[in-house]
């Protein structure tokens, strides 16, 4: 989020949180990305809070996280002494959640990370619930690439190697023809919570359906490792393709996210290494 736009979205925060007479005497900024994550006390509340543009993906991630409530799925919980939905406050959006105080400093296991991922996916399995298809997500990027007015900054050469890359993946893993299902959509480290209610995931909004791959190809390499019955060649098909796309929105010029292109530029490197780790061909 842009800062000149940090503090009104922390008093949005803190007034839409008084409004529904939870006591608001303090606010901490955990986190600032394209979404403001603000911790309220001493009503000990998470919020999150977006432009109104992104309106629909918030309504989106709490009807996910309704859902997913009725399962034994290790996610997030809205926060339960409020509505749960979205509130609109002063052209933001703000959702309220259960906060969750961090424990234990040590690393969490790759068997711990890969077993929750399990219990992610038997949840979301569980439940009816339309979602966009992860090709959509692909094709976002793809068409970022193709678009020189909103990537300015990518290079010739590396925009070729991008559209090249998610144009071929994209079709070579729809040819698998593998069994799909409702997914986290980027249950990357940054979006899982130790808790003392154990492996937490967040950020739900961007749930889409696709094969587990798509989402255990998100996760570091030793993870996947004890995730069980993965495709093996189609698990690094997604990951060149996780990158790609990851690398694509680094280089949109709206991008906020900190350090986004000295990040976009590492993850070019990444893309060739995991071409030539594969054995895939992205030439056109």
């Amino acid at each position: 989020m842009q800062t000149s736009h940090v503090r009104s979205a922390v008093d949005a925060a803190k007034s839409s949180a008084s409004a529904l007479d939870l006591r608001v005497d303090d606010a901490v900024v955990l986190h600032d990305s394209n979404r403001l994550a603000v911790r309220l006390l001493p009503c000990d509340v998470l919020v999150r809070v977006a432009h109104v543009a992104h309106q629909a993906g918030a309504e989106f991630e709490v009807q996910v996280a309704r859902r997913l409530a009725e399962t034994d799925s290790p996610v997030a919980a809205l926060e339960p002494r409020v509505e749960p939905r979205v509130y609109v406050r002063d052209g933001f959006v703000v959702t309220l959640w259960t906060y969750y105080e961090p424990v234990s400093p040590r690393d969490v296991t790759p068997a711990e990370y890969a077993q929750a991922l399990e219990r992610l996916h038997a949840g979301m399995r569980g439940i009816d619930f339309t979602a966009p298809h992860f090709t959509d997500r692909v094709a976002e990027a793809q068409w970022l690439v193709g678009n020189r007015a909103h990537t300015p900054e990518l290079g010739d050469a590396d925009r070729e190697l991008l559209s090249n890359t998610l144009r071929k993946l994209r079709w070579a893993i729809g040819q698998r023809g593998a069994a799909e299902q409702l997914l986290h959509g980027e249950p990357h480290p940054g979006n899982l919570l130790r808790t003392k209610n154990g492996l937490l995931f967040v950020d739900l909004e961007t749930c889409c359906r696709g094969p587990v791959e798509f989402d255990v190809a998100h996760v570091p390499e030793e993870v996947s490792e004890h995730y069980p019955d993965a495709d093996r060649d189609l698990l690094g098909e997604c990951r060149v393709l996780m990158l790609a796309m990851i690398a694509a929105w680094r280089w949109d010029r709206d991008d906020q996210f900190p350090n986004g292109r000295r990040m976009g530029t590492e993850l070019l490197s990444q893309v060739r290494a995991a071409l030539d780790r594969y054995g895939l061909d992205a030439t056109a």
